[in-house]
């Protein structure tokens, strides 16, 4: 076994919101995974509860307030082995109350658009796949 001891393991969060049965996922740009799908999220703060860090990251990428707050829902433990990177993520359904999302970090985020069931995009980032093959059900659980 190799030593890992500099290796760190990140907590990042994720949001499902649906509106009027479509999900909110963005393009991403940037270093990490770009040109590939994912909900809104970001890593937890020091001090932070995983309430108070998955409203903080949708309102910093979406501009968005919302409602209700449940999860998390779902945990993965995924691993970019290619980029030495290890990220056990929080998902959390969150309720949609109004508005639109707006691209609030241009350098981060190409666009926000709403996916339903049938047309989701194949390219996503690792964690919204290992989600998916959990087998959670986005459009019936996340209600």
């Amino acid at each position: 076994m190799t030593d890992n001891a500099d290796k760190i393991v990140r907590v990042g969060t994720a949001a499902i919101i649906l509106k009027d049965g479509k999900v909110l996922m963005h393009k991403r740009k940037g270093k990490h995974a770009p040109g590939v799908w994912s909900f809104p999220g970001g890593h937890l703060e020091f001090k932070e509860s995983f309430e108070e860090g998955i409203r903080r990251e949708i309102k910093e990428e979406t501009g968005l307030e919302v409602g209700k707050v449940k999860g998390p829902v779902v945990i993965t433990n995924s691993i970019y082995y290619d980029e030495g990177k290890h990220y056990v993520v929080l998902f959390f359904n969150a309720e949609y109350i109004g508005g639109e999302a707006k691209v609030m970090e241009p350098e981060k985020c190409e666009e926000w658009k709403g996916y339903g069931k049938e047309e989701l995009p194949k390219e996503v980032i690792l964690p919204m796949n290992d989600l998916l093959k959990s087998g959670y059900d986005l459009f019936g659980d996340a209600k």
